[in-house]
């Protein structure tokens, strides 16, 4: 089968193996938004520390779950959004206000929705986890 978003087949594989309660598992193929999707993941703490295996291939991530994360998706297709569009996303797709990201692909770098917020900018929408 043909792998069309390598981020929603790595969101899912998180997701699945969450949801079963395993405490690790093993991403591929990786790429850079991955990378960093994971990355905003770990500083607010849904995932442990993860891990890149370099096979010479496309790279393997084996990412350590902590039993924090209760759902992650990608939003397809990205849709462009403003600064202030960024409270509608937030009303649509997340539980609540305390808890749960909005990852965003600015003109700064991949980043939260919270830190777009305090940059001013906007971009285009990544996906989202809780």
């Amino acid at each position: 089968m043909v792998r069309m978003s390598v981020l929603a087949d790595c969101l899912k594989t998180i997701t699945n193996a969450e949801k079963r309660g395993k405490r690790q598992v093993l991403i591929r193929p990786s790429s850079k938004v991955v990378i960093k999707f994971l990355q905003c993941m770990q500083v607010h703490g849904y995932i442990d520390e993860f891990e890149i295996v370099d096979d010479h291939r496309s790279q393997k991530i084996v990412i350590e779950l902590n039993g924090r994360l209760n759902k992650c998706g990608v939003i397809s297709p990205r849709f462009d959004i403003t600064v202030h569009e960024i409270e509608k996303w937030v009303v649509n797709l997340l539980p609540s206000r305390q808890f749960g990201q909005i990852i965003l692909s600015t003109t700064y770098g991949i980043m939260t929705h919270e830190e777009a917020r305090r940059k001013k900018t906007g971009g285009k929408v990544l996906g989202f986890f809780y």
